[in-house]
């Protein structure tokens, strides 16, 4: 029996570039994990045992259950476990906890059942699942192309307090695609130059060159989100945006208690002070 935590990401930016022939987006993102996790536990069994404190949420749409079916396809039919899954990250969220609980669970059972498939084909299996399960393979901190099967992972994360704040409306990623202007962003940002300036915390600077394509198109059909990364800068933030799709939004503070303090103002909003990861290597 072990364990694997499965960590939620933001999206510094989000450009998206254009519709695919196969009906996905080309996006040039940027995304870093933050210390929000699932938790995952994999234990030996018979059969194909899914525990969840999710509450009725059909299998179909779970997509640990989905990726623990991908896996067993490969692996032969005749194997089992047991996977017991606690959500931490809310659902619908523009947080990517739906795919990063995929990649865990590929991860975790490729480990229990030993088939020592490697990164590579794990993630082109997470691909087959949803467009963010590849990144949440082995990577903390990374620009992601093509529908999020290209990734590039980078150097130099840097280490940052934020608030997540999210108002409890599930923003549908399929929906969100559908509804933007796509081509917003005419040439995706240097994501070099956009690394140097996060780097350096150039927060001014970096307020300038930060893009989320999908943000006004929520934002414009669910004005909360709107006022939430305004209040955001009201209490101090450095700088704040929408994360993926929605509906969670994220601000930089200069430290822990800064965050925390601007947390009290949030009223009945889910809310949670995060660090950024520069490493997931020990998430076991």
């Amino acid at each position: 029996m072990f364990q694997i935590r499965a960590f939620a990401k933001i999206n510094w930016f989000l450009a998206v570039l254009g519709i695919r022939d196969d009906g996905y987006h080309d996006i040039s993102s940027l995304m870093q994990c933050v210390d929000l996790c699932d938790t995952l536990l994999f234990d030996r069994s018979d059969d194909l045992v899914l525990l969840s404190d999710i509450p009725c949420l059909p299998l179909k749409k779970n997509l640990v259950h989905r990726a623990a079916c991908l896996l067993r396809d490969v692996a032969g039919r005749g194997r089992g476990a047991k996977i017991v899954l606690k959500k931490h990250i809310p659902l619908a969220a523009g947080l990517g906890g739906g795919s990063s609980d995929a990649a865990a669970t590929l991860v975790g059972l490729d480990r229990l059942w030993e088939t020592d498939l490697g990164i590579d084909r794990l993630r082109e299996m997470g691909a087959a699942i949803g467009s963010d399960v590849p990144f949440f393979i082995g990577n903390a901190y990374a620009a992601v192309e093509g529908r999020g099967e290209r990734i590039r992972p980078l150097r130099g994360a840097p280490k940052l307090s934020l608030l997540l704040i999210n108002p409890g409306i599930a923003v549908s990623t399929a929906w969100a695609y559908a509804a933007c202007q796509v081509g917003l962003t005419k040439k995706p940002g240097d994501i070099k130059l956009f690394c140097q300036t996060l780097a350096r915390k150039d927060f001014m600077a970096l307020s300038s060159m930060m893009v989320n394509d999908l943000e006004s198109a929520v934002v414009n059909a669910y004005p909360e989100i709107g006022r939430l990364k305004e209040q955001l800068f009201r209490l101090g933030a450095s700088v704040a945006a929408m994360s993926g799709s929605g509906s969670t939004v994220f601000g930089v503070f200069h430290s822990d208690e800064e965050a925390l303090r601007a947390s009290r103002h949030m009223g009945a909003n889910w809310c949670r002070v995060v660090r950024t990861l520069t490493d997931v290597s020990g998430q076991s």
